[in-house]
């Protein structure tokens, strides 16, 4: 790979690409995304050959930054099929009706959507939400085709009709509403900083001075560093420029390339515990929500998946969320969540 710019105009040699855990054959579909290729069966191109189609969005269901004073609330809940989900059911390709939930997703994030090395599987806390929908919406959980989706591509993948829904740890906020609508949160984050044992850094402070800080394209962590206050420049540290994968810091990181990463503490917390040699330090500087992220077109999308969500939280200790929690979070988690719950919904209508 190719240099690295810093703001402070020095360089330094990037190299890697990120280490992955083992492929192996899954049982679900799964296609990486190449957001201008044309597809086929399984595929990502537009019209027939990939199945979904570029939208439009409706002026009505848009929510500009100066009116957005809640970014987590969503649209009430509701199990009608409208335009979006009859599109969905109805999608044919080669003239066969494909019968699929069109996922966004990552391979990558250890805990949330990664590869099972010991059987190739694409599993985790995002991907067992990705079942629920595709089971509300076809009766199947296995009726997915999921798509690898960079987190600097998860808008554009929804807005050129790429795929139906991103399930990504993907913030909810007032700038990425403009372009996407979201359903309510499914999860409570919050920005932090990741560093080498040893480090000098004890958290996003003026300990930062004159480090080296890599962040995700088109990640919450990349805004907070552009800010004007507090941001890189304010705290004197230096941002390299972002990477296509949060993953691809951390190897960046473990190269000794950059000094610090700055990226969600819920993604973050797993890879401390894959990798003994680096640690969290500070506390989180920021509250985000995730939210499944949709195109602004699908109104009924976005209601049907809120209706899911509703469900996924019932149940107290023994809902499908906390279920989930359990299974994939609460070994990496539970140092710093003492009683962890899904975020309540709220609503805008």
């Amino acid at each position: 790979m190719g240099g690295v710019r810093m703001r402070a105009g020095r360089a330094v040699r990037a190299g890697a690409a990120a280490a992955v855990c083992a492929l192996g054959v899954a049982t679900a579909i799964f296609v990486p995304a190449a957001l201008d290729d044309q597809g086929d069966g399984g595929g990502s191109g537009r019209g027939e050959g990939s199945g979904v189609q570029p939208r439009a969005a409706r002026t009505t269901a848009a929510t500009t930054a100066e009116k957005c004073v809640r970014p987590e609330a969503s649209l009430r809940p509701s199990s009608a099929s409208g335009p979006a989900i009859q599109r969905i059911k109805n999608r044919k390709v080669d003239g066969h009706r494909l019968g699929k939930l069109i996922a966004g997703v990552d391979q990558n994030s250890y805990r949330w959507g990664y590869r099972d090395p010991a059987t190739g599987d694409l599993t985790g806390f995002d991907i067992e939400l990705v079942r629920a929908i595709a089971k509300d919406i076809f009766g199947d959980p296995d009726a997915v085709i999921y798509r690898a989706i960079p987190t600097s591509q998860r808008v554009k993948a929804l807005q050129q009709g790429k795929v139906d829904i991103v399930v990504r740890t993907m913030t909810i906020n007032c700038d990425r509403l403009k372009d996407v609508a979201f359903s309510t949160a499914y999860f409570k984050a919050g920005q932090q900083v990741l560093v080498p044992k040893g480090s000098s850094v004890t958290g996003y402070n003026s300990s930062l001075r004159g480090k080296r800080v890599c962040t995700a394209q088109g990640s919450t962590a990349e805004a907070e560093l552009d800010k004007e206050k507090d941001g890189a420049e304010d705290l004197g540290a230096i941002k390299v420029d972002p990477v296509p994968n949060q993953l691809d810091c951390l190897v960046r990181l473990q190269l000794g390339q950059v000094d610090a990463v700055i990226t969600d503490n819920a993604l973050a917390a797993g890879q401390a515990a894959q990798d003994p040699s680096v640690k969290l330090v500070g506390k989180p500087f920021t509250e985000e929500f995730y939210g499944v992220a949709m195109n602004k077109s699908d109104e009924d999308l976005v209601r049907r998946v809120n209706k899911v969500l509703e469900a996924y939280r019932s149940g107290g200790d023994n809902s499908p969320w906390m279920r989930a929690y359990r299974k994939w979070l609460a070994e990496d988690l539970g140092r710093t969540e003492e009683n962890p719950a899904a975020p309540a919904p709220a609503y805008k209508d």
